[in-house]
C-alpha cells in the first residue's frame, strides 16, 4: 500500500507564553547546559559567535565542536525528543528528553559527555535569568511539554528561514543567524564597519565585560523570542547604540511598533501567525526597521546591500 505522509504541522502554531512557562524555564536551563560546552570547546570569536546554538530540520545543534579525540556535536532532537551527541569518531551516545529537575538533566548530561571521552569545563551556573542556583543544586521538579516545544520549534524553523533570507541582502559584516541560550532567543545582526562606544552593562547576571564584546561595533540587531515573563512572543529589531527619535520613523507593517523603555520594535508573534501573508510580514517588518537604522545613523547602504 502506498505511504501515506504524516499531516503536515501548523507552520505558525500558536505560542502564547504562559501556555508552556515551566517548559519554556527548563529548556532555557537545558541549553544553557548545552550551550556552555560550546563555550568550553571552541575558540574565541567576536561578539561570542563560537558560543549559539543552530536551528536544524530537528532541532537545535552546536555543530562540530573540537575536542581531543576530534569532532563532536550535541543535537536537541525536538521531534525524538531525544539529546545525542555524535563524536567524529563514530560514537553516538543519546539521553531521552523528558521532564526531570535540572540537577538530574546537567548529571545525565555531563555522564554522556564523559563516555564519550569529551572534557568540557563547564561553568555550573546559569545567565542571563533570575534563578541562579547552580545546576547541580537545582532539584525542583522540571516539565517537557512535548507539543509545546515542538510549537516551538515549528517557529523556530519559520523564523531561520526568514532570518537567514533577510541576512543574505547584506554584503558587509554579519553574523550567522543563530540561537543565544542566555537570552533564549534566535537573532542575526548587521554591521556598519563602525566601532561602537563601550556598552554600559547592567544586565541582570551577566558580566559587563562580555556585553562589551557582544556590542562593540555598531549594529542594526533583528530577531524572534518566544516570550517569558509576563510578555508573549514577538519579533524584535533594535539598535546598538540607541538612536534619538528612532521611534518615532514608521516601520511596517502596522502591527509593529516601538517600545520606548526598551528601546526596541516589536511585532507580536501572535500577529504575524493569524495574519494573512505571515512570512511577508515578517519580511517587512525586518526590512523596514533596518531602513530606520541605517538610514537614522547614515550608514553607507550602497556599499553594504545587495540590490
Amino acid at each position: 500500500m502506498p505511504h501515506t505522509p504524516a499531516p503536515r504541522p501548523d507552520a505558525w502554531p500558536a505560542l502564547p507564553a504562559d501556555s508552556w512557562t515551566p517548559t519554556r524555564h527548563a529548556l532555557h536551563q537545558w541549553t544553557q547546559i548545552v550551550g556552555k560546552t560550546r563555550l568550553a570547546l571552541c575558540p574565541m570569536l567576536n561578539h561570542w559567535w563560537q558560543v549559539p546554538l543552530y536551528v536544524t530540520a530537528r532541532g537545535l545543534s552546536t555543530g562540530a565542536m573540537p575536542y581531543a579525540a576530534g569532532l563532536c556535536e550535541v543535537v536537541f532532537d525536538f521531534v525524538g525528543h531525544r539529546l545525542r551527541l555524535h563524536t567524529s569518531d563514530g560514537q553516538t551516545r543519546e539521553m531521552a528528553l523528558h521532564p526531570c529537575s535540572v540537577a538530574e538533566f546537567y548529571q545525565q548530561y555531563r555522564a554522556l559527555l564523559d563516555h564519550a571521552g569529551v572534557s568540557a569545563t563547564i561553568w555550573p551556573v546559569p545567565v542571563e535569568v533570575p534563578d541562579t542556583t547552580p545546576f547541580p543544586d537545582n532539584h525542583r521538579p522540571g516539565a517537557y511539554d512535548r507539543d509545546a516545544v515542538q510549537r516551538f520549534w515549528q517557529v523556530l524553523v519559520q523564523a531561520d528561514a526568514l532570518l537567514n533570507e533577510f541576512r543574505s541582502r547584506f554584503t558587509g559584516k554579519a553574523s550567522p543567524v543563530h540561537f543565544f541560550w542566555g537570552s533564549f532567543d534566535l537573532a542575526v545582526t548587521r554591521f556598519s564597519g563602525r566601532p561602537a562606544p563601550p556598552h554600559p552593562g547592567g544586565i541582570p547576571h551577566l558580566a559587563d565585560w562580555v556585553t562589551r564584546e557582544a556590542y562593540s561595533a555598531e549594529q542594526s540587531a533583528a530577531g524572534w523570542w518566544p516570550g517569558g515573563e509576563g510578555a508573549d512572543a514577538a519579533f524584535y529589531s533594535y539598535a546598538y547604540p540607541g538612536l534619538p527619535g528612532l521611534g518615532q520613523v514608521p516601520v511596517q507593517p502596522a502591527q509593529a511598533f516601538f517600545d520606548a523603555d526598551q528601546g526596541e520594535f516589536f511585532l507580536p508573534y501572535e500577529a504575524v501567525r493569524t495574519g494573512a501573508d505571515p512570512r511577508r510580514m515578517v519580511r517587512d517588518f525586518l526590512q523596514s526597521t533596518y531602513a530606520a537604522v541605517a538610514d537614522l545613523a547614515r550608514w553607507d547602504r550602497p556599499a553594504l546591500e545587495r540590490r
